[in-house]
């Protein structure tokens, strides 16, 4: 029985893993409108002998540094296979010059991707390569991160990269691919990955204040996009842990559902927008669930892991019990069933 019930569990997350992409495309962010931030990500190539975003040297180009412009008296600046400068042949007044002759051993070049950035501070940073997670880091206070891939073959490959905030909410994904040639080693620099953003209700009584918020680089300026028949605008600051607040008014808004998404400016810098969340406008105020019990959280005990897979997979294409529409509604695609829309859902927030 344990063996049946792998299957079905690798199956379904496979299927999931595929139809992530399309399904999330359908979410609110799909129906927030089409617009668009220009993002400059910085990539360089060590290896080709051009320095280059992100490295010391490359080669013979030292970038007009020498030993003594790096502390030493005299000797031989050169450059690593990394990129970096290497002092081994620089020495000082007192030191003796490096001994001549014989052949120095040459390590083989690195093949590899370095990427680094900026998230939330001391937030989660993760890596997927190929869909599957390659690597995490946690970003330092001031949220910027740096991730080293080594040892690579050489070829083309799809890179993802998000981050979540304190409270577990996820930036949207943040996708590229690159190829990799033998003996090089790929700086990926630049990247600003995108704000968390809730809401603090469901629903909001017109006139009303609705609360939007989430987290960012800190001291960063946040836009935040509120779509309507007109679109609004506002901007607020993100404090030094890089959360953000705004309450904004519904009096300007028509009684409806409307989205709202943000994006995050900081040293000339801009992120992408984030995933968009939608809310109500409507003659009461309603707020969600409590937060206890997270989406895709069946049995509540703040995993998603193979116990809510199975309590999923039971419900899978039968009739679901009233109870479980409630659990359904609040935690997966809300559509009264059990399908794999769902179990794209449970893919994404899983936790183990």
């Amino acid at each position: 029985m344990k063996r049946i019930y792998f299957a079905i569990f690798s199956f379904f997350l496979l299927i999931a893993a595929v139809l992530t992409a399309d399904f999330f495309s359908l979410l609110p962010n799909a129906a927030a409108g089409n617009d668009a931030v220009t993002i400059t990500v910085k990539i360089s190539v060590c290896g080709n002998g051009i320095r280059e975003y992100g490295e010391q040297c490359d080669g013979s180009d030292l970038g007009g540094e020498t030993c003594s412009s790096r502390g030493f008296t005299s000797g031989t600046l050169k450059c690593d296979m990394a990129c970096d400068f290497d002092t081994s042949d620089c020495y000082t007044s007192s030191a003796s010059p490096p001994a001549s002759g014989g052949s120095a051993y040459v390590p083989p070049a690195e093949t590899g991707v370095v990427f680094s950035g900026r998230a939330y501070p001391t937030s989660l940073v993760t890596i997927l390569k190929d869909a599957q997670i390659a690597a995490t880091t946690i970003a330092d206070p001031n949220a910027n991160f740096n991730v080293s891939f080594s040892g690579l073959s050489a070829g083309s490959f799809v890179f993802s990269i998000y981050s979540e905030d304190k409270a577990g909410r996820r930036s949207s994904l943040f996708t590229f691919p690159i190829t990799v040639t033998s003996g090089t080693v790929i700086n990926v620099g630049g990247i600003f990955i995108s704000p968390t953003i809730a809401v603090d209700k469901e629903e909001t009584k017109k006139g009303d204040n609705v609360a939007i918020f989430g987290q960012t680089a800190a001291e960063s300026e946040v836009t935040i996009s509120i779509n309507s028949e007109e679109e609004f605008f506002v901007k607020t600051p993100a404090d030094k842990n890089g959360v953000y607040l705004y309450n904004f008014d519904t009096s300007l808004l028509e009684i409806g559902q409307h989205f709202t998404k943000s994006k995050s400016a900081l040293s000339g810098e801009i992120s992408p927008y984030s995933r968009a969340v939608s809310f109500l406008v409507g003659t009461k105020s309603v707020f969600p669930p409590s937060e206890k019990c997270g989406k895709a959280d069946l049995n509540c005990d703040g995993r998603v892991n193979l116990v809510d897979f199975s309590i999923a997979a039971y419900w899978y294409k039968r009739p679901i019990s009233d109870a479980f529409k409630e659990i359904e509604k609040e935690r997966l695609n809300g559509d009264g069933k059990i399908d794999l829309v769902d179990f794209s859902i449970m893919a994404y927030y899983w936790t183990g």
